[in-house]
């Protein structure tokens, strides 16, 4: 992120971190986190007027605590600044020296982030998204219970990530526990800790959960799969403040903003008597619902560039999905969500690292929807049949090897689901020897989908 009124010293900037290889951004509207996408550093220029200034630096903060600051060393107020141990600030030379920045922006893209999660973040610019991160962004801010819910994948742990981050909190910990993990004999000691000899094998005292977080966000992850008995311990815990560790009746204050979450329909659990309702509107102060990925199709670039930049940092590589790649993505049902699509990613980066994945490549389950006529193409030439559409050429041209083996494939699928995966009737359906369909159902990796060879 390049903040900087002089509009030669701007374009001097962005073209010198062009040249090492970042993306430059300008658009402050960047700052308010709704997009999604967070800077990795921002540059601040000298010319920025004062009040200007306070109001960047509070929106830095709200987006991502720690957040590096790169400041024009001839700015009037870099010495306050630097003073101040909030911002994590590294004065540069103007007229800019490639090589100190070179240095100084190497050293910060190893460094591990400040005040924030290491992990993925919560990504996506569609509206659902957007409606999302703007309740995020409100309710961050104060101390109220949030309830996230989702299907599994949906990603709600980076939700309560960046509630914690935008949070007045986001300087003390984070703490998360999947309730649904442990045994519901040992939860009580994971939330609340134990003294020594407490039970059998408390070789010493262990703190708990809530004392860890203590001043920050506890994250209890599938609160569904709680015990009622645990419900019962929580709900205390939530009216009074305080809890006391097994096997102590010393009682402790603690000071922890609660975040749970759960794929599960707890309002049908309280009609079976499996959920306290009590504990359901203490923890449902503000329920924020996290729409799967089947609904948000729009994100799947941003989740793919934000999952290939991962793993290109742990050393995997890096490879491309083509258009018709996306297209087939885009069009299935995701019932993993955001965590199937990561999963995935890996996959294809492992196979392709260095090259693009093609929809032939991708795994079977995932390539019927690159069967689709080019909508958008059709769109385009009224009167055009689905035939005649599928074989428009663009104007950025076409790799044909690759569009005719999306037909191809796309074509045996539709033969093997009408013939029950028999090959020998699929290949009558497509007027080809069965020994000429079976060469191709090893080239494209369909045997899963046969059920006779």
């Amino acid at each position: 992120m390049v903040i900087e009124q002089d509009a030669d010293r701007a374009r001097l900037v962005t073209e010198m971190l062009d040249t090492l290889g970042f993306r430059v951004e300008s658009d402050v509207a960047l700052l308010t986190g709704r997009s999604g996408r967070v800077p990795r550093a921002a540059y601040l220029g000298a010319r920025i007027p004062q009040d200007e200034l306070e109001r960047y630096l509070d929106a830095m903060e709200r987006v991502s605590a720690g957040l590096p600051l790169l400041v024009a060393a001839d700015a009037p107020w870099l010495d306050r600044l630097s003073s101040d141990h909030r911002h994590d600030c590294h004065a540069v030379d103007y007229p800019l020296d490639r090589v100190q920045l070179s240095e100084l922006l190497e050293r910060l893209r190893s460094a591990p982030a400040r005040g924030r999660a290491d992990g993925p973040r919560c990504v996506g610019s569609s509206q659902a998204m957007r409606n999302l991160h703007g309740l995020i962004e409100r309710v961050a801010r104060h101390d109220s219970s949030v309830l996230v819910l989702g299907e599994s994948g949906t990603g709600k742990e980076l939700v309560a990530r960046s509630l914690h981050d935008q949070s007045p909190r986001r300087r003390k910990p984070f703490v998360a526990l999947n309730c649904g993990a442990i045994p519901a004999e040992l939860l009580e000691s994971e939330l609340f800790g134990h003294e020594k000899g407490a039970f059998t094998g408390a070789v010493a005292m262990r703190k708990g959960r809530f004392e860890l977080a203590e001043g920050g966000t506890l994250f209890l992850d599938e609160i569904g799969d709680m015990s009622m008995p645990m419900q019962v311990k929580l709900l205390r815990v939530l009216q009074e403040r305080s809890y006391e560790r097994v096997g102590s009746n010393r009682t402790q204050r603690c000071d922890v903003r609660i975040i749970a979450a759960t794929h599960r329909n707890l309002e049908q659990a309280i009609a079976d008597g499996r959920f306290r309702e009590d504990l359901y509107y203490r923890l449902s102060v503000f329920p924020l619902d996290v729409p799967p990925l089947r609904e948000r199709s729009e994100d799947l670039p941003e989740l793919i560039e934000e999952f290939s930049l991962r793993f290109e940092q742990r050393g995997l590589g890096r490879t491309r999905f083509s258009d018709s790649a996306r297209a087939a993505l885009t069009a299935y049902a995701w019932p993993g969500n955001v965590r199937e699509l990561g999963n995935l990613v890996e996959r294809m980066t492992i196979l392709y690292a260095g090259g693009s994945v093609r929809a032939g490549d991708l795994p079977p389950r995932y390539r019927s929807a690159a069967l689709d006529i080019d909508a958008c193409a059709a769109a385009k030439s009224p009167g055009v049949s689905r035939t005649e559409a599928s074989m428009l050429l663009s104007e950025e041209g076409i790799d044909l090897k690759e569009h005719l083996a999306t037909i191809e494939t796309a074509l045996i699928q539709q033969a093997l689901g009408r013939s029950g995966g028999v090959v020998a009737q699929a290949a009558k359906l497509l007027h080809l020897q069965r020994t000429t369909l079976v060469e191709k159902l090893r080239k494209y990796g369909l045997h899963a989908a046969v059920a006779e060879v």
